[in-house]
């Protein structure tokens, strides 16, 4: 039950000065707070025995005023630190998942769903850090403050009336802990609940045109309906178990309050006790509420914190099988190799790249077509290194690409990916995302080449309009040149553009493309498309089916060859014509 403590220990003991002096400064105030009732025992022992003189009440007052200030000022004071370190643990752990989440490549993020992964992120997050301030208070009352209490009780009052109160308290621990270990298991499932609504939630408000184009607004409410009320059902579940720890609490402290005052009155009629110490024992046994239902709080808070640690631990662990990274460093924008390579998902069944083998000099253009699920994006995922590697190799110059420092292997690749993925932040911000502290100048050049500037000029604010969340007031075409835009900026050696221009208009992607081709001429670019007026100039064109090249050449020497390319090429030019007719 007290893993938690354990797991969270490197955290304490990094910050052992802020816990030291909180803990050292709550015993000091515990023990402060047990010095009130004593005084109130004294004045009702020297009233009932007529002993008490007006000097005594004056000094016994100041000791009761003086141990309350004191214990108000010290109960501050480790407040601070204890809920303090709370945040502090809660901005560590987020920074470590966040970190976590940003080097994680796909394999990662096909195991976790991102709804699943932001309540780990939160909901678990907080019941940890709990543990860090709560957690610690509810801890010492439970233990330090229980035991000053009962010292004092024991020692002060009488030991026979001490035990003959504390014959409970055994079996209410016993039935605490019976109880808490089922909270665990709820919790965790309820946690796991949460995460599957929140998946529905984001998939419905990231899918709601999708939902609204087909009518599908009652079925996804009725299905949100479903999973709302499991959660319920199981955070129910929850609440029973935690509803029981109060009543048994009362419950068996009850049995010790009806000891206390027959077995008290008995030893005060016996003359072992005095009126005084007797009511001094009932505040004692009082002030005993809390420490004891502590107990339960803490089973409680242990059991979740346990539950969330273990969730956020798993993602934690959860690597992407990538290996270890490469530390080479590139010294040249060199040629790209694709050695007899073989891939496969790890999730597929089939292979997904069947024996590639192509050489990319530098500075040239690479064009990809092919059906749809031919293999073109799993081909330039290998340059992204998404995914592990199969057999053979992929190089860049004279290394392996898994060999090389992967942080400047990415400075140096530009990638304009087929969903386009925007912020929700300006244009300016979006553009100039690979490239901060880019100059108005080079922004707008990045704008004019990817042929946005017409589009700008219709902005309300222009570069500085805010988009939305994922671009959402934009039209696809609009996001896909800021896209890239975001990419030509960075001006890196090798551009890959995956079917960057599906949404625009046959004038617009030329007039792109004579861009690139010109401000590109000595560097290497990789586009994968369906129209193959995208890929005309390239130096090298492929035709992958089923992963596995099955043409390779010039565009005019594709022609020359009856085969996919002279076909596709044929009928999207018919096609163009078809459309250029209509037009006129």
């Amino acid at each position: 039950m007290f893993d938690l403590f354990k797991k969270l220990m490197p955290f304490f003991l990094e910050h052992k000065q802020r816990y030291g002096w909180a803990i050292f400064m709550m015993m000091i105030g515990n023990g402060l707070v047990l010095i009130p009732p004593f005084i109130i025992g004294k004045v009702i022992d020297g009233i009932y025995l007529n002993r008490l003189t007006s000097g005594a009440l004056g000094k016994l007052t100041v000791g009761f005023i003086f141990s309350v200030v004191v214990s108000y000022g010290i109960e501050i004071f480790w407040g601070y630190q204890l809920f303090g370190g709370r945040n502090v643990l809660t901005r560590q752990l987020r920074k470590q998942l966040m970190k976590h989440f940003l080097n994680m490549r796909a394999v990662f993020y096909e195991k976790f769903r991102t709804g699943d992964l932001m309540a780990r992120a939160t909901n678990d997050l907080d019941a940890i850090s709990e543990m860090a301030g709560y957690g610690i208070m509810i801890t010492m009352d439970s233990t330090a403050f229980l035991s000053f209490i009962l010292a004092t009780m024991f020692f002060s009052v009488s030991w026979k009336l001490t035990l003959a109160c504390i014959l409970p308290l055994p079996l209410l621990g016993y039935l605490l802990k019976r109880l808490g270990d089922k909270v665990h298991v709820r919790y965790k499932a309820s946690q796991d609940a949460f995460a599957e609504i929140n998946d529905e939630v984001l998939e419905a408000v990231e899918g709601v045109r999708v939902v609204r184009a087909y009518v599908q607004e009652e079925s996804m409410m009725n299905e949100f309906n479903r999973k709302t009320e499991e959660v319920l059902q199981k955070n129910i579940a929850v609440a029973k178990i935690n509803s029981m720890f109060q009543p048994l609490i009362k419950i068996l402290l009850g049995i010790s309050y009806v000891l206390a005052f027959g077995f008290g009155a008995r030893l005060v009629s016996q003359g072992e006790i005095t009126l005084g110490r007797l009511v001094s024992f009932q505040v004692y046994l009082s002030m005993l509420v809390w420490p004891i239902q502590s107990i339960g709080e803490l089973i409680n808070l242990l059991q979740q914190g346990n539950a969330s640690m273990d969730r956020v631990s798993e993602v934690l662990r959860a690597g992407d099988n990538m290996g270890k990274a490469g530390t080479r460093e590139m010294t040249a924008n060199e040629s790209v190799h694709f050695d007899d390579l073989v891939f496969r998902y790890p999730a597929s069944k089939s292979i997904n790249l069947n024996h590639v083998d192509i050489t990319i000099p530098e500075g040239t253009t690479l064009g990809i077509v092919g059906k749809t699920g031919s293999g073109k994006t799993t081909f330039i995922r290998q340059l992204l290194l998404e995914y592990p590697s199969g057999s053979g190799n992929v190089t860049i110059g004279s290394f392996p690409i898994e060999e090389l420092e992967q942080n400047q292997l990415y400075s140096k690749i530009g990638y304009v990916p087929q969903d386009h993925i925007l912020f929700s932040r300006s244009i300016r911000e979006n553009i100039a995302f690979g490239k901060l502290a880019a100059s108005e100048n080079e922004v707008m050049e990045a704008v004019r080449l990817a042929s946005f500037e017409e589009d700008l000029s219709r902005m309300p604010e222009g570069l500085d309009t805010l988009i939305g969340e994922r671009g959402v007031a934009l039209s696809g075409g609009q996001k896909q040149r800021i896209s890239i835009a975001r990419a030509l900026l960075k001006k890196p050696a090798i551009l890959i553009l995956d079917d960057p221009l599906s949404a625009v208009d046959a004038r617009t992607e030329q007039q792109i493309i004579r861009n690139i081709q010109t401000a590109r001429k000595d560097k290497t670019t990789i586009i994968t498309t369906h129209r193959l007026s995208s890929v005309y100039h390239a130096q090298q064109i492929i035709v992958l089916e089923n992963g596995r090249i099955i043409e390779k050449g010039t565009h005019h020497e594709l022609i020359e060859k009856d085969g996919w390319y002279k076909e596709q090429f044929l009928r999207q030019r018919l096609k163009e014509e078809g459309e250029k007719n209509e037009d006129d």
